[in-house]
């Protein structure tokens, strides 16, 4: 299970605008909010930066290794090479790779922080289980944590709510997904069948990677609500608890007609 949302603070450009000094004093400005997650023996955690000085000679404390970026890129707790993106590398979002980018995970490896991604921050939490109350519920107090931070607010709008890089991220700026195996519906080595199913439902049905990636050997798909404008946090998750029942007893019934 997992859920995330995108966002910006009010005092800086959006990623497309900022140039290489914006983007480390941002990077400067949020070591602040993850020094408090860190003093919280709820959180804990460390940061990994990808930034390579602070400029003037001013060393980054965080820097780590090309080795150690990799790691944790395969692990899928840092993003991939944003300077290798065209589409990111057209709007600007990927200038001045890598100054400004890196994470903060937390002790459990439960929480991470992305900053200098597609928007400043990707703010996510993620476990193992069914009860999706549990990570929705530990993302919205780590949000109040950071915002509760002086000098850290977001970037609103009264009319479209959180703004954000991307338009299809505007208003709530979250995504949940669950990666759930459903091998009777992807038998044929597609998500077509999961998608006839999901498309009704507003659900969208991706690979496990993400976006544009192939689903899992074992069935296994990435599935989340479309909608992130005009509807509450609230009905995201309970239109992805409703969608996964409805697909899932789609894929009892694929595997009663093939057993018969």
């Amino acid at each position: 299970m997992r859920v995330r949302v995108g966002r910006n603070l009010k005092a800086f450009n959006l990623p497309g605008a900022m140039d290489q000094a914006e983007r480390i004093k941002f990077e400067q400005t949020m070591l602040v909010a993850f020094k408090s997650l860190q003093d919280n023996e709820e959180y804990g955690g460390d940061i990994y930066s990808l930034t390579p000085d602070f400029g003037e000679g001013a060393e980054n404390p965080n820097k780590i290794s090309d080795e150690k970026y990799q790691e944790l890129v395969d692990a899928h707790v840092l993003f991939k090479d944003m300077d290798a993106d065209p589409y990111l590398k057209s709007a600007g979002i990927a200038s001045d790779w890598p100054y400004g980018r890196g994470c903060w995970q937390s002790a459990d490896k439960q929480c991470i922080i992305w900053f200098g991604e597609e928007d400043q921050l990707r703010i996510m939490c993620m476990k193992k289980g069914t009860c999706l109350n549990e990570v929705f519920d530990r993302l919205k107090k780590m949000l109040d944590v950071v915002e509760g931070i002086e000098g850290i607010e977001f970037a609103t709008n009264e009319n479209y709510g959180n703004v954000t890089s991307c338009p299809s991220n505007l208003g709530t700026g979250m995504r949940a997904s669950v990666h759930i195996k459903i091998p009777n519906l992807t038998a044929d080595g597609t998500d077509a069948k999961a998608k006839e199913v999901c498309d009704p439902l507003g659900l969208s049905v991706r690979g496990t990677g993400g976006e544009h990636t192939p689903i899992g050997a074992d069935g296994t798909v990435d599935i989340s609500p479309r909608n992130r404008l005009f509807i509450k946090e609230s009905e995201i998750i309970a239109k992805l608890y409703s969608g996964i029942e409805q697909l899932m007893a789609k894929e009892k019934e694929g595997g009663a007609a093939a057993e018969a």
